[in-house]
């Protein structure tokens, strides 16, 4: 399904250099969400509203969606061992940075140059594990990478925001910063070198879109569905703060939740993505839908936040995993550069689902931010069914 090279490394390294890249995208996933769980006493602690605080986020997916094309392209000669090791030092560095720093400007500033290594990551990172173990297992080893979604969502975000609770928001990233030099460590043991392969300049990778009809309608399937998830989910402890009373504690546990649910979500779309990738899609898709109504309707009580936040959950991981499947069958021979459209389209829509729920948030209230969600969800839905009808 992906164009790779075959290796020699033997098949236990190769797992163990998957198990590190694995790592790579929890902290660099972790990272790039962990605001969402700190809104409140970011925007408490440094005097900003929650929509300012909300730029965190934006800044970091603008960077991570319009720069990956360039960098990845730039960086094609590049061992790619050599350039994730680059991109954990910039994170960790990042992370030290946004702890100490004295004011707002410095940590946007911060984010902006951290969203860059975080959009590379994602367009070299299931390349490289599929490299290195044996052919045969080139899809369990990019799916077990994608694990790595589950358990920032599962463990890490939750995480955060415990910490938040017991050490403040600064010393939170600060720990952060000490994991990603750990994971740093992880990468230059286990992961064996990888010269570039499969990458090309940065005008041939912006023609895809143009000469393959497939990706782009995969492209703008992504945008659609990550512009209403996100856009709902950047603001959801405001949200369950506002209607359901929520505590820092209940938030936590939403959060955990969602993940698990996205985690279960991953392993069940593993079954049937293979078989029918539009379908699974599209299932998960109505479920974004449905969740972000029924969190609408019984939002308010903390049961029925939690009950939504599971639907939540299951579909979001079934739609993701179906969108990088759908991704990989689009341009088998051009996987790199059309993960990096994908991860420009993908941090770009985070990016921007952010800013017009924050807009929305600080203007019209909360509520408003999930509605935003149900319609762009929903686009998506419909999209996707009337592109496989064609």
């Amino acid at each position: 399904m992906v164009t790779r090279t075959e290796n020699t490394h033997s098949t236990l390294k190769g797992w163990a250099g998957v198990a590190a890249i694995t790592a790579s995208l929890f902290v660099f996933l972790t990272t790039e969400l962990m605001p969402v769980g700190l809104l409140t006493p970011v925007s408490t602690s440094l005097d900003i509203s929650v929509g300012a605080a909300g730029l965190m986020v934006t800044l970091y997916g603008v960077s991570a969606g319009l720069g990956v094309p360039f960098v990845v392209a730039w960086t094609r000669r590049i061992n790619r061992r050599v350039l994730l090791s680059t991109l954990l030092a910039i994170l960790t560095a990042g992370n030290l940075i946004t702890a100490l720093a004295p004011g707002y400007p410095l940590v946007l500033a911060t984010r902006l140059v951290m969203g860059f290594a975080n959009g590379a990551f994602w367009a070299i990172g299931v390349g490289m594990a599929m490299r290195i173990v044996p052919g045969r297992h080139a899809n369990r080893a990019a799916a077990v990478v994608m694990s790595g979604i589950s358990v920032a969502t599962v463990l890490g975000m939750p995480l955060g925001t415990v910490l938040e609770r017991l050490v403040g928001w600064q010393a939170t990233f600060l720990i952060w910063s000490g994991l990603s030099v750990l994971v740093f460590l992880a990468v230059l043991v286990l992961v064996p070198s990888l010269p570039s392969a499969n990458a090309v300049p940065v005008r041939e990778v912006f023609g895809l879109p143009r000469v393959n009809a497939r990706l782009r309608s995969v492209l703008i399937t992504v945008v659609l569905f990550v512009l209403g998830h996100f856009g709902v989910y950047t603001f959801i402890r405001p949200f369950l703060e506002g209607t359901s009373s929520a505590s820092p504690a209940f938030v936590t546990v939403c959060l955990i939740v969602f993940g698990a649910g996205g985690a279960v979500g991953n392993f069940v779309a593993g079954h049937f993505v293979a078989k029918n990738v539009l379908v699974s899609f599209a299932v998960g898709a109505a479920g974004l839908v449905a969740s972000l109504v029924l969190l609408l309707v019984v939002g308010h009580a903390q049961a029925g936040a939690l009950i939504a936040l599971v639907l939540w959950g299951l579909s979001y991981g079934v739609v993701q995993l179906s969108q990088l499947t759908m991704t990989q069958r689009s341009a088998p021979d051009t996987f790199e550069a059309a993960m990096s459209l994908n991860t420009l389209a993908y941090n770009t829509s985070i990016a921007l689902g952010a800013l017009f729920a924050g807009l929305l948030a600080d203007h019209a209230g909360i509520t408003s931010v999930v509605w935003f969600g149900v319609v762009l969800t929903a686009a998506s839905l419909l999209f996707t069914v009337g592109t496989r009808r064609t």
